[in-house]
């Protein structure tokens, strides 16, 4: 490889552990500040935010699978069923035909 090469995964090296360590140093600051219970929260409102992005343009029978798995979530409070019922769902309607 080239010297241009090398460089470039040295820079990039460089900036993937600068983003954790600001995030390191970042979390820190929040943890001790009065934002600190927005971060109980977080997990949840990344998993909300994957599943609305992913849902986008998909078909009816996807949606309907999720709001199964929601239902499921809701009530339930447990990961594995949830998970569970959303495959069993999605199968079912795909081998339906939707």
């Amino acid at each position: 490889m080239t010297f241009p090469y090398w460089m470039l995964i040295v820079v990039l090296a460089v900036a993937a552990f600068s983003i954790r360590v600001l995030g390191l140093f970042a979390g820190d600051a929040i943890k001790s500040s009065r934002f600190a219970w927005m971060l109980d929260d977080l997990p949840g409102l990344i998993i909300v935010s994957l599943v609305a992005s992913s849902l986008t343009g998909q078909s009816i029978g996807t949606w309907i699978a999720a709001a199964a798995a929601l239902a499921v979530a809701y009530f339930s409070n447990h990961v594995i069923l949830t998970m569970c019922v959303g495959v069993v769902a999605y199968g079912s309607l795909a081998w339906l035909g939707f």
